[in-house]
């Protein structure tokens, strides 16, 4: 179920939005509820993190660096370290 949310933007600000959403085939209430879902997204820690360690994932296996690499890594670092 949505609910309704209302704002206040300048005529000339609403006036440009919503020429830019008809031009993409959207209505204005569409491209609102896009931006604040993108808003949210990018700035949803949880979110950024799991995109974080998707991306180490793959840069590891492009890579092929395995578990064993890793925990050898970590081994030297903290031999190193003492």
């Amino acid at each position: 179920m949505t609910t309704q949310m209302i704002i206040r933007v300048e005529p000339g600000l609403k006036k440009k939005v919503s020429q830019l959403a008809k031009a993409e085939g959207k209505n204005l209430s569409e491209l609102v509820r896009e931006l604040l879902e993108k808003y949210t997204k990018e700035r949803d820690m949880g979110v950024y993190i799991d995109n974080l360690w998707d991306k180490i994932k793959q840069d590891f296996t492009e890579n092929n660096i395995s578990e064993e690499d890793i925990d050898e890594a970590i081994r030297q670092v903290r031999l190193k370290n003492g």
